[in-house]
């Protein structure tokens, strides 16, 4: 079986191709019968004709395009279109010259009437070599005036005597029964004989059909109705409804007749295939939508209409969507009956897993739930029914599909997801599909290009402005400093549709412009993190590692001082670790402050917030604790200083286990999960850490705990023991000797 990809435009910076139709002028053709030249150039455009020929389009895609079709330029907006007829007129060039010659110059025509001045790249010698193959065409004629009125004609001629030299009727037929008949079962290549002559004949007929409808567009309608028939029409949109399965896919044929392909047969694939056909719920879509005639209208043919997604994207996806819940339902088990339906449960897992990102960002804003969210919420007790799950899961799967670089901003498109979904919510209370609002522009509706792009052509601009990675970290947005952005509410600042006024959306100054204009652009920064190369590295990275080995050092020392004795004077030294403690995380907090340079301004205000609280916070702890300590000293312990620094240190210390044990211990860590939501919950968080989206989560099982920290425990005491016994307290008794 021949696999045929489908191609998704998504350009590096998107874009968007405006097709201008052209017609067949008699201008035209004025030139290519005057055209001169050959040489060189004409040479090898006669060497690559007499090269193999490619037959259908379809047969095309699984091999190389060889001849005249093989060059048509990218640049072209209708490439594809001419490569076809291109293609058609190679074929049929041993058949009838005169109809070859036709197509050729129909297709000069539409690659003029794309690009007149011929600005493209490779589109002037693409015209240049096309001119040439015309040229030989038409010396190779016989003698006689051409009239070029009759192309019209002559092209009805040949698709009937085409049609009926290859027994077009009889085609399909054979094949079929070749196929119900288990024959071909020792003689594969019989089958695959059929099937390719089939889709080449039926190919050529499509592409003779499409120049006879572009030739009669430039002709007065009465005069078009008179040179082709209703029994002429009927023919070509029969011919045309069979190429269907002519169609480019992926691995299973949605938009063709199935019986190409057994993979549609399967009950799976039917049962999920008859859930995204149009519901009642949904609003009508207008008359004038095309719907492909081997299938009926789905839920991506109605996201398609209201959003503008591409063509070949709602395909893709469409397949996509398919083959998720085909084999989710082969999972769960095989469904039974004439016209199979998709379990529930298929529809509810796949939906969980596709939208689970989409859940955890809404329960981590949080912002006020509408539509969707409340039935996400936990807690709730509104329940989606299967097609909305679907029309929102093809929802997700159609924006990812289209996001092009957006997609490495997984909170980006949930944002993008949820407004769109908000949308959609509206447009569905209406008896009528309508375009959205935030897709909609002067040239149609288009979701690449009024979504993605202005935010696609932000991120070019700051990866633009790296200096090829030597600039420093904090002169420009990365990957990671546009998604944190939609980390905190703030996010909803930019709108929806996008107020591209916002700074958000503000691209770096160039590097021309002077230092104060540069100063006035108010430009978003960084967002969270801003990399600065230093050695405070060192502590601040390592800063608990640091601080625990510093008061273990200072303990034993005190201890080994004293003889280990543990009486009230080595208790009194022991407490001495209290302002080491402090003093170190004040250090810790002032690095906290230093490391945020350069993105204070755009970092989140409770992220800002923290840093701040902390260092004043450790300022005046530092500050109290060895005020008391030292008063302490001289006060002697029976003093009240002494107590109130012994209660002080006692609940401060008592209050950071407490908090430790909630938040390092995995069992206590998912209890206080559900409770999030709750402000004092999430200000003993904060005081402790940075509830960042991403990692917030992540946390070992409770044997793995168990397991690590009883390794640490044997790891530590041993290492302790060793420079108590056999290190510090030798020594110390040595010193402490040698000084009385």
């Amino acid at each position: 079986m021949v696999v045929y990809r489908r191609r998704v435009k998504i350009p590096l910076v998107p874009y968007q191709v405006v097709l201008r139709r052209g017609g067949y002028n008699r201008d035209t053709r004025s030139r290519l019968r005057d055209v001169a030249g050959g040489g060189e150039l004409g040479r090898l455009v006669r060497a690559a004709l007499r090269g193999e020929r490619v037959g259908a389009a379809a047969a095309a895609a699984a091999h190389p395009v060889t001849g005249i079709a093989g060059i048509v330029p990218s640049s072209l907006a209708n490439n594809e279109h001419i490569e076809e007829i291109l293609r058609a007129a190679d074929e049929i060039q041993d058949v009838d010259p005169s109809i070859s010659r036709i197509l050729c110059e129909h297709a000069y025509s539409l690659a003029q009437n794309l690009d007149p001045n011929s600005e493209g790249r490779g589109v002037l010698q693409f015209k240049t070599g096309l001119m040439s193959v015309i040229r030989q065409k038409l010396a190779k004629r016989e003698g006689g005036i051409i009239d070029r009125s009759q192309d019209i004609a002559r092209l009805q001629e040949f698709y009937k005597w085409y049609r009926e030299q290859n027994k077009v009727d009889e085609l399909r037929e054979d094949e079929m029964k070749l196929r119900e008949s288990g024959v071909f079962s020792g003689n594969l290549g019989e089958l695959e004989r059929k099937t390719r002559k089939r889709r080449k004949v039926l190919a050529t007929l499509k592409v003779l059909g499409s120049v006879v409808e572009e030739l009669t567009r430039e002709m007065p309608p009465d005069a078009a109705e008179k040179l082709i028939s209703e029994e002429m029409k009927r023919v070509m949109e029969k011919d045309a409804a069979m190429t269907e399965d002519v169609v480019a896919y992926n691995i299973i044929p949605l938009d063709s007749p199935s019986i190409t392909n057994a993979i549609v047969s399967f009950p799976e694939v039917r049962a999920a295939v008859s859930a995204l056909q149009y519901y009642r719920g949904l609003p009508k879509l207008p008359s004038n939508f095309p719907i492909p005639v081997a299938r009926n209208a789905d839920m991506l043919d109605f996201l398609h209409y209201v959003f503008g997604f591409q063509k070949d994207n709602v395909g893709n996806q469409r397949e996509h969507v398919v083959h998720l819940l085909a084999n989710e339902q082969s999972r769960l088990g095989k469904v039974l009956g004439i016209e199979p339906k998709i379990d529930e449960g298929a529809v509810h897992i796949v939906f969980s897993k596709s939208l689970d990102n989409y859940i955890k960002w809404c329960n981590y804003l949080p912002f006020g739930p509408c539509g969707i969210n409340i039935a996400l919420l936990p807690g709730s007790t509104e329940l989606l029914s299967k097609e909305k799950k679907l029309l929102y899961l093809c929802l997700y799967f159609l924006v990812w599909g289209e996001a092009a670089n957006v997609r490495f901003l997984p909170e980006g498109l949930c944002y993008i997801f949820h407004h769109m979904a908000r949308e959609m919510e509206e447009i569905l209370r209406q008896q009528t599909a309508q375009p959205a609002n935030s897709c909609v522009s002067e040239i149609g509706v288009s979701f690449l290009d009024q979504v993605i792009s202005p935010l696609y052509e932000v991120i070019a601009a700051e990866a633009a402005n790296n200096d090829n990675g030597r600039a420093p970290h904090s002169a420009w947005r990365n990957y990671d400093d546009f998604n944190e952005f939609f980390w905190s509410l703030h996010c909803f600042q930019v709108g929806w549709p996008w107020r591209l006024d916002h700074p958000f959306f503000t691209k770096p100054a160039k590097k021309e412009k002077s230092l104060l204009s540069i100063g006035r652009n108010k430009r978003y920064g960084k967002t969270s993190f801003v990399e600065h190369r230093t050695f405070l590295h060192l502590y601040h990275s390592f800063h608990r590692l640091w601080i625990f080995l510093l008061m273990m050092f200072q303990g034993l020392t005190i201890i080994a001082f004293n003889n280990g004795q543990l009486n009230m004077k080595t208790v009194k030294e022991v407490l001495s670790l209290g302002p080491t403690y402090v003093v170190m995380k004040f250090i810790e907090s002032v690095l906290d402050i230093l490391m945020m340079c350069g993105a204070f301004s755009t970092s989140r205000r409770s992220a800002r917030a923290r840093i701040f609280y902390r260092f004043c916070w450790f300022s005046v702890a530092s500050m109290a604790i060895c005020y008391l300590y030292v008063k302490a000293l001289q006060d002697g312990t029976n003093s009240a200083i002494f107590k109130i620094y012994y209660v002080v240190l006692g609940a401060y210390a008592g209050v950071q286990i407490f908090i430790s044990i909630l938040t390092r211990i995995p069992f206590c860590h998912r209890l206080t999960e559900p409770c999030h939501r709750w402000s004092l919950v999430r200000l003993v968080k904060w005081m402790h850490q940075e509830q960042n989206y991403v990692g917030r989560g992540m946390y070992e099982g409770t044997a793995d705990y168990i397991k690590y920290v009883l390794f640490w425990l044997v790891v530590l005491g041993a290492k302790f023991s060793f420079a108590y016994f056999l290190q510090e307290s030798g020594i110390l008794n040595q010193l402490a000797d040698h000084m009385q």
